[in-house]
């Protein structure tokens, strides 16, 4: 005889909790729009000086990042989405400075620091529900 699926919920988390989670967090996706279609693409990142700087493959202007820990035995964990304005980081101590401290890929021409400036958060706590 199997068991019925745990009944789960979303819970929206304040913008407060979501930056918490996002802070924790170290691996994500960036999600931006190149030539006219949605890309996806795995990404590193740190939370410094309120900003939000990300190690990753593409190049992009404007973006979103998603970060998530989600625990598919016990149907729990959260979600937190980030989107706003980016910049290429091209100060060279400063890249160099982040290329030490975030694990990322392989140093070349797709190797890109942005500097996401938050404008939108949203996050999700997904837990069971109730009764």
């Amino acid at each position: 005889m199997s068991t019925p699926p745990a009944l789960l919920r979303m819970v929206e988390l304040s913008g407060a909790e979501a930056m918490w989670l996002l802070e924790g967090g170290g691996l994500g996706r960036l999600v931006l729009v190149r030539r006219e279609l949605t890309t996806v693409r795995p990404a590193r990142h740190v939370w410094e000086y309120g900003r939000l700087i990300i190690r990753t493959p593409v190049p992009s202007r404007a973006a979103t990042y998603q970060v998530d820990e989600i625990r598919a035995v016990p149907g729990t964990g959260w979600t937190v989405t980030v989107s706003g304005p980016a910049e290429v980081i091209t100060d060279p101590h400063e890249a160099a400075h982040h290329q030490r401290a975030l694990p990322g890929w392989t140093h070349g021409p797709h190797d890109t620091l942005l500097r996401l400036h938050p404008k939108a958060v949203a996050g999700f706590r997904l837990a069971r529900a109730v009764g």
